[in-house]
């Protein structure tokens, strides 16, 4: 069945290749403390340092290359990092690069963006309505979308994470990485799984925005029902799975573990104090998982020890950190 997904581990060398040069090869660092807490032995792969602030700008670049010379506008929806890395993407490929935003989006995201040389519409925080204000302006500035996930070519450059930190370390068990519209652990799973049989690859989420536990649970897609006054902190992964993405998932994806809110804000915190990088929430949620969860992944995989941890972005507004309440 998995055979007729058209992500395959050709289609992420074949976007290495694209995107080497481009982007940054991240380090992967370890913390004592945080495997004493956790009873691992964790590897942080550290895409809080890729160029833009995370690991968006593999997939952006990837996709926007595989365009060629068929349009000169690219359009998406985004809270920030794959907005960024779609505006730099463009920029580096001579192209105009529109974004819609939500408008509880941080500002230093928004100049991030800006900075780059994009142009935002802001809209509402729920997926409808980033979907329907993306939609009128690829229309009105005929451009084309570019999907913040739910795009094969969008999971492939993803995936060329995964194949530097298995070459990076080389006995690891499993991987984990948040999940929201779930091109980043796509692209994971499929280039983990066929390099290295026997990986286990774990995805976490808040319990905010739950809904790949419920979708594997249910065994279809179940979307999100945020209202605006129950938004998870971790921003980059509020958005749903899509339909794409959920094809991978429902083959490749071993298991998902949910936090809550305050334990991704001591892990986001934990990581700041022990490891000395700055990690925006979302980065937190495996974190988080691994410290308050573990025992979950020890009782469904006693043979997991190796553990690499992706540490998926580093965009964070300084002036509004979570555990500074004012």
């Amino acid at each position: 069945m998995s055979a007729k997904i058209p992500l395959s581990l050709e289609s992420i060398l074949a976007a290495r290749n694209r995107v080497e040069g481009f982007v940054h090869r991240t380090p992967v660092l370890t913390c004592s403390y945080l495997d004493q807490l956790s009873g691992f032995k964790l590897f942080f792969k550290c895409e809080n340092l890729q160029k833009t602030g995370s690991f968006k700008i593999r997939g952006a670049l990837n996709a926007v290359t595989l365009l060629g010379n068929t349009h000169d506008t690219v359009v998406t929806h985004s809270s920030g990092n794959h907005a960024q890395a779609l505006a730099l993407a463009a920029k580096i490929k001579g192209l105009k690069a529109h974004i819609v935003m939500p408008n509880i989006t941080t500002r230093i995201k928004k100049e991030a963006v800006h900075g780059y040389g994009a142009d935002i519409t802001e809209c509402e925080p729920a997926d409808k309505s980033r979907q329907e204000a993306a939609a009128r302006v690829v229309q009105r500035l005929n451009g084309v979308f570019v999907s913040p996930a739910n795009d094969f070519d969008i999971m492939a450059g993803q995936g060329t994470l995964a194949l530097e930190m298995l070459e990076q370390v080389k006995d690891l068990d499993c991987i984990i990485a948040a999940v929201g519209g779930g091109g980043m652990i796509s692209g994971v799973c499929v280039a983990a799984k066929s390099s290295r049989p026997g990986i286990k690859v774990i995805a976490a989420e808040p319990e905010l925005a739950d809904d790949c536990a419920r979708s594997l649970a249910a065994g279809k897609l179940t979307p999100n029902k945020s209202t605006p006054d129950k938004l998870t902190i971790a921003d980059g992964v509020r958005v749903s799975l899509g339909d794409k993405c959920w094809t991978v998932l429902q083959h490749y994806l071993d298991h998902v573990i949910t936090v809550s809110e305050e334990q991704i804000v001591s892990a986001m915190r934990m990581v700041w104090e022990r490891m000395k990088l700055i990690i925006e929430p979302s980065a937190a949620v495996p974190v988080a998982a691994l410290l308050y969860k573990g025992d979950e992944v020890k009782r469904k995989y006693p043979q997991v020890n190796n553990i690499g941890v992706v540490l998926c972005g580093g965009n964070v507004d300084l002036e509004k950190l979570p555990w500074n309440k004012k």
